[in-house]
């Protein structure tokens, strides 16, 4: 029987960062025209190891071979050149930008006088938004579209390499499931030609519906490969978290109480209008709603994050005008973000202030100092608590998987004793464990 030929081999894959050694060995194997899953929990290796593949930074040891070539000593680039391109799990948009710059960027159409041609960029971008059916003008800055929005850009940068191989790592964390449906659509089309797509997830349902194999991960170390017609859901998580897990989301019953939050009537100037609704103590109150809906213009409407127009929030039998977010975190309430890296995380501090910082008053002791000591413990406490996969606390949040930055958010927010927590996508990036 004739050796299988495979588009792209990872082979003992190790990488080491100062204080961790992030991947231990690992391989992966993908097929030309195959939707390959990777799986793993949050700290798994999986990001880390597309990274080392897309050349952003270069494995301590290992092989990898991509179209059967041995690829070495490479950058981003190149990688994008021999036919290997990538949507991040952290959105990171130029903002002032627009949508056509954004895709294009590096790579602009220019004239006989080697001028960009803005017509010629505007034209291709109008078709590659077609394609993942996105109904923006190209000129529209980013900063005016949602993080779904965002994520469909994303998309369609990724689509426009016409590359051979498309990592696609948590695509689908910020879109709802009408836009999901459509990148199945495109990632079947992509199949159809020939390209491979690499689709990190941890919504098992959708592995199921779009891969055709899966590779699966844990603490750094390869576990398995399998076809995903021969793998059932229950034996994909005891492979991710190495136990066999009886019941997913089990219902808590709590008697409910009084009414703590009423909205009633609330407008805003362009992006709602008429909302109303009660939430009771010890209850769990879903909002739903297509892209473009306005449910976080909602809640941070709520918040005090953006301005009614009319109408009115009654918090705690009182009035409620919040006119900044610490208004409501005073008051006890707290607001888990959509967006983790634009206005979640302090990226360049450590875990002990992210944290932290939402309940800061509290810490401060005689004289107006710190209590340090007492920082420390919290933070542990809720390392633990939550499982938060890190080598200490006073690691840099930024160097953490994308589950486990929103694991610390959770962790913020708890530390505060709120007593209602609004949670926008709060499951954005964390695995079934989690």
């Amino acid at each position: 029987m004739a050796e299988e030929k495979y588009l792209l081999e990872m082979t003992d894959i190790t990488k080491e960062f100062p204080g961790v050694k992030a991947l231990r060995g690992i391989q992966l194997k993908v097929k030309a025209g195959e939707v390959h899953g990777l799986l793993g929990e949050n700290g798994a290796g999986k990001s880390t190891m597309m990274n080392c593949l897309m050349g952003i930074f270069p494995p301590t040891s290992g092989k990898i071979v991509f179209d059967g070539v041995e690829r070495q000593h490479y950058g981003p680039r190149d990688a994008l050149e021999f036919g290997v391109s990538m949507i991040q799990q952290e959105l990171s948009p130029m903002q002032d930008r627009s949508i056509m710059a954004n895709i294009w960027l590096g790579r602009e159409p220019v004239n006989a006088l080697g001028l960009v041609n803005w017509k010629k960029m505007y034209e291709d971008t109008k078709k590659v938004l077609q394609i993942i059916e996105l109904d923006e003008d190209p000129r529209t800055l980013m900063k005016h579209l949602t993080v779904a929005k965002m994520q469909m850009v994303e998309i369609a940068r990724a689509v426009s390499y016409n590359s051979k191989l498309i990592i696609m790592d948590e695509p689908s964390s910020a879109i709802t499931e009408k836009e999901t449906q459509q990148l199945f659509k495109i990632i079947r089309q992509l199949k159809a030609e020939g390209r491979s797509v690499i689709y990190i997830s941890h919504k098992l349902d959708e592995i199921k519906e779009i891969t055709d194999r899966v590779s699966v991960y844990r603490d750094g170390t390869y576990v398995s490969s399998a076809n995903t017609a021969d793998i059932t859901q229950d034996q994909i998580i005891e492979m991710m978290v190495g136990r066999s897990v009886e019941n997913l989301f089990p219902k808590v019953k709590v008697p409910i109480g009084d009414v703590v939050l009423e909205v009633k009537d609330l407008c805003h100037e362009s992006l709602f209008r008429n909302i109303s609704f009660t939430v009771r103590q010890g209850e769990i109150f879903g909002l739903s709603g297509l892209v473009g809906a306005g449910r976080t213009e909602l809640m941070e409407t709520i918040f005090g994050l953006r301005q009614r127009k009319s109408g009115t929030v009654r918090f705690k039998g009182k009035d409620f005008h919040p006119t900044c977010g610490k208004d409501s975190i005073d008051a006890g309430m707290a607001f888990i973000t959509e967006d983790r890296r634009g206005n979640g995380i302090f990226p360049i501090q450590d875990i002990e202030f992210n944290s932290t910082i939402a309940n800061i008053d509290a810490y401060v002791g005689p004289g107006r100092l710190l209590n340090l000591k007492k920082m420390r413990e919290d933070c542990a406490e809720y390392i633990e608590k939550i499982a938060i996969k890190t080598p200490s606390q006073k690691q840099l949040i930024k160097n953490l998987s994308g589950g486990n930055q929103q694991k610390v958010l959770v962790a913020r927010w708890l530390m505060t004793s709120p007593d209602i927590i609004i949670m926008d996508e709060p499951t954005r990036g964390i695995d079934v464990g989690a």
